[in-house]
C-alpha cells in the first residue's frame, strides 16, 4: 500500500462531487463502486481493470489499448476477435508467440529487422524531436531506454543472474514502485547514438541467449537472484521471460512508429 497512497480513504463516499479534470496518481480503487458517473473524455494510463464489471455503459468513440484477455462485451468474448484482427494486420505478429527454440530465433530475427527500419526512420527527424512526447507518451529516446531496461531485467538479471545489470540510462515503466538500485532518470537527454550503443549491446545479449536455447533450457525455470531489483527474487519460466521481451519489443516498436508519423507531420 505504501507504494500507492499516503492517506487511507478506503470506504469513503464521494456523492454529488465535481471532480472534472481531477488527476489520480498511484491511487488504489480496488473494489470501488461507480454508479451514475460521467467519464466522458477521461484518460486512463497504466490502469489495472482486471475483473471490472460494467453495466449500462455507453462505450462510444472509445480507444482502448493493452492486454485484452477474457473480455466479454454484450456477452461476446472479443479477445480472440482482436487477436485475429491484429494478426491479420501484422502477419509477423504471430511469430511473437513462439514455443520452440527455433521459433524464438525466428521471432528475434523479425525484431532485429523491424527495429532497424524504425531506427532509420527516426534518423530522418531532427535530433531534438526524438526527445518529444506525443500525446503524453514516451519519446522515441525514452522508448529505447525502456527496452534496455526490459532486457536488463528479464534477460541479464532474470535469466543470466546478474543481480544489478542496470545502466544509468535504464528507464522502468512509470508505474513501477521505487526499487533500490534501479535507475529512473526522466530528465537526462542522451543522444540517439548513445542509446543505440546500449541497445546494440543488449540486443546482442538476447541474440546469444536465443541462439543457445535448447528444448530443455526453454522448458526450465530461472534461478532466483538474491538481491533487490526487478524482477523480484523469484524463479520464473524461461519461456515467460523470453516472451516478455518479444512482447515489449513488438508493442513498443508499434508505439514508436505511430509517434514518429506524428512527429514527421509537425
Amino acid at each position: 500500500m505504501a507504494d500507492f497512497v499516503d492517506a487511507d480513504l478506503s470506504g469513503a463516499l464521494f456523492e454529488r462531487v465535481d471532480l472534472r479534470s481531477a488527476r489520480f496518481e498511484r491511487v488504489r480503487l480496488n473494489g470501488a463502486r461507480l454508479r451514475n458517473v460521467d467519464l466522458t473524455d477521461a484518460r486512463l494510463h497504466g490502469a489495472d481493470l482486471s475483473r471490472v464489471v460494467m453495466r449500462g455503459v455507453d462505450l462510444v468513440d472509445a480507444d482502448i489499448h493493452g492486454d485484452v484477455v477474457n473480455l466479454r462485451i454484450n456477452d461476446v468474448d472479443v479477445a480472440p476477435l482482436i487477436t485475429a484482427e491484429l494478426d491479420r494486420r501484422h502477419p509477423e505478429r504471430a511469430k511473437m508467440r513462439p514455443t520452440t527454440p527455433a521459433g524464438f530465433r525466428e521471432g528475434w530475427d523479425v525484431v532485429e529487422r523491424l527495429w532497424a527500419g524504425t531506427v532509420e526512420r527516426a534518423r530522418r527527424l531532427p535530433p531534438e524531436q526524438l526527445h518529444e512526447s506525443v500525446d503524453g507518451e514516451w519519446s522515441f529516446i525514452e522508448t529505447l531506454r525502456h527496452l534496455v531496461f526490459a532486457t536488463d531485467a528479464w534477460i541479464r538479471r532474470g535469466m543470466l543472474g546478474d543481480p544489478a545489470p542496470w545502466d544509468p540510462l535504464d528507464l522502468p515503466w512509470d508505474g513501477m514502485p521505487e526499487v533500490e538500485g534501479v535507475p529512473r532518470d526522466r530528465d537526462v537527454r542522451p543522444s540517439l547514438d548513445t542509446v543505440l550503443a546500449l541497445r546494440r549491446d543488449r540486443m546482442a545479449t538476447v541474440r546469444q541467449v536465443v541462439d543457445g536455447l535448447t528444448d530443455e533450457s526453454l522448458a526450465g525455470r530461472t534461478t532466483p537472484v538474491d538481491a533487490p531489483g526487478w524482477p523480484r527474487p523469484n524463479s520464473y519460466p524461461v519461456l515467460g521471460c523470453l516472451r516478455t521481451i518479444l512482447d515489449e519489443e513488438w508493442e513498443h516498436r508499434l508505439y514508436a512508429e505511430r509517434d514518429l508519423a506524428v512527429l514527421a507531420a509537425r
